[in-house]
């Protein structure tokens, strides 16, 4: 009755910790959207409707203008440019960790990962803004180095250690016996690696990018720092943007109320862009989990 008792406890003690955490998660997205749907109820000389955030004249809290079009292209184009460079770069770095490397330099190289993916997005954003944005400076035809160009490379610098480490997890978990058997057939670790291993776990693999994209569409410092800042539709990468979470880092200081719900307005947009592309990762695992 003893060890019932104490795995009763334990129990308890998981459910309770479960629950504290999706209560506090609930509470601090029922408190956003509380204060996002202010805007709707604001006194304002000029009615506010959801097309005003992309059929306004432009982002100007001053005259009332909330037009989000610009910042919301800003953080899709910066989120999904460095998408292309992260994607076979951290699934191909996982596959040279499984197959090719040997094992002291496999276990050298996963620390090192491990070691940047928990380095603080400031930090990333200070080097981009001392490194990166210089260089880009030096080949950007409008000889200014802060832009869209500098945001993808620093949001694809920050965000590859997160898609190595998980596509490192994923192919681990392929079952050996697949890469015995391909072992046994005269295969060699190419065709073990790309024939095999990476198509049995390409929904995990998937999983991994898109909870990538996830984070960079959230991402606020390092963009904020690179960037440039400047409310604009991008027509090149060398052009400056501002992203929805660094327009809201930038102006949530001094902002009055209307302009304030505005800005937790962005908060929510970004938070379902983010909710669906991880419903969208939960989806895929499940199918995965459900193949094995």
């Amino acid at each position: 009755m003893g060890f019932l008792s104490r795995d009763r406890l334990f129990v308890l003690a998981l459910r309770s910790a479960t629950a504290i955490s999706a209560a506090v998660i609930f509470l601090v997205v029922l408190f956003v959207a509380g204060e996002a749907l202010m805007a709707f109820s604001t006194d304002s000389d000029k009615p506010f409707s959801l097309a005003n955030l992309f059929g306004d004249p432009s982002w100007d809290p001053a005259n009332q203008e909330y037009n989000l079009t610009p910042m919301i292209v800003g953080s899709l184009a910066a989120t999904f440019g460095s998408l292309v460079i992260t994607a076979p770069t951290g699934i191909g770095a996982a596959v040279f960790l499984n197959f090719y490397a040997p094992e002291k330099v496999g276990w050298c190289f996963r620390r090192v990962v491990e070691i940047l993916a928990g380095v603080p997005s400031v930090v990333y954003g200070l080097w981009g803004l001392s490194v990166l944005v210089p260089l880009i400076g030096e080949i950007s035809p409008l000889e200014q180095g802060q832009s869209l160009l500098a945001g993808v490379l620093i949001l694809s610098f920050m965000t590859i250690p997160t898609v190595v480490i998980a596509a490192d997890a994923a192919l681990q978990a392929v079952a050996p016996s697949q890469i015995n058997a391909a072992a046994a057939l005269g295969l060699g670790k190419r065709a073990s690696a790309w024939k095999v291993a990476v198509p049995s776990a390409r929904w995990a693999l998937f999983s991994a990018v898109i909870l990538q994209v996830a984070r960079a569409i959230g991402e606020t410092m390092a963009v904020l720092m690179v960037c440039g800042n400047i409310v604009q539709l991008p027509s090149s990468v060398f052009h400056p943007v501002r992203t929805l979470t660094a327009n809201i880092a930038l102006e949530m200081g001094y902002a009055d109320e209307g302009h304030r719900a505005m800005l937790f307005l962005s908060g929510v947009i970004g938070l379902i862009l983010v909710a669906f592309l991880i419903a969208i990762a939960n989806l895929f695992s499940d199918q995965e989990e459900g193949r094995i």
